[in-house]
């Protein structure tokens, strides 16, 4: 069974950034060019896309919308989009103007029926981000964190029909500390939705673990700031991840 992995393009102020820990305030700017950075990513292999709308997770409602309009069309592949996404008018947009997959974060919290509705109406087409600080559901950009576990969260769309779940350990990301690899399988034994791994991806151990568990039911990795510092080869985690 093979892993995707989905390069990540996080965005503020037009930007390709990378955060540390999800702090605003810890960002380094890796390009200026979204669009081309994502034709970099399809030259390498990548056939799909993770992007963030990191302003728009913090404002509630999408605040780069032209980066990621030029990342759609400069990407071939399948382009997964999360960040400030929190009512169907804006779930319905994205998709309409190409998006494969649209993650839900704060507002499958906040909002779950939101979610489930558009889950059956949009078979395949939303993934539920679960951010987590110990073990704790954090919102609002990684902001604020809630007294929901994990688990629990996991539990409640459990029959939704949602594509996929979005595990970030938030501690780690952005920190190239290695993926936390053992809470990522332990909530992907606990539901039958698939799991995607994220946050503090180092290099292609992190990959080759992740692969190796993919039966368990992880789906995929996201990686973002080994790949702009070099720590992570793009062509050999593809290779990794489809063997």
């Amino acid at each position: 069974m093979s892993l995707i992995v989905f390069p990540a393009i996080d965005l503020k102020g037009g930007q390709v950034v990378r955060l540390a820990q999800g702090d605003m305030d810890r960002a380094t700017v890796y390009g200026s060019d979204p669009a081309a950075q994502a034709a970099k990513f399809a030259e390498q292999g990548a056939d799909h896309l993770h992007v963030v709308d990191l302003d728009g997770a913090f404002a509630g409602e999408s605040v780069n919308p032209r980066a990621v309009e030029g990342i759609l069309k400069a990407f071939p592949g399948k382009v997964q989009l999360g960040g400030g996404i929190r009512d169907r008018a804006g779930i319905d947009r994205w998709l309409d103007l190409g998006v494969w997959r649209v993650v839900i974060g704060t507002a499958a919290l906040k909002n779950p029926e939101l979610v489930k509705e558009a889950a059956r109406d949009l078979p395949g087409r939303i993934v539920v981000g679960v951010d987590a600080r110990d073990g704790y559901v954090a919102t609002h950009g990684w902001a604020e964190v809630s007294d929901m576990r994990v688990e629990e969260l996991a539990d409640r769309f459990a029959d939704a029909g949602v594509a996929a779940l979005l595990f970030t350990d938030v501690g780690r990301d952005g920190l190239l500390k290695g993926c936390n690899i053992e809470a990522t399988i332990h909530l992907a034994r606990k539901t039958s939705i698939p799991v995607i791994a994220s946050g503090g991806v180092k290099d292609v151990g992190d990959i080759l673990e992740l692969s190796r568990s993919a039966s368990e039911g992880i789906e995929g990795v996201i990686t973002g700031r080994a790949l702009y510092d070099g720590t992570l080869d793009l062509a050999a985690a593809l290779e990794i991840a489809s063997a």
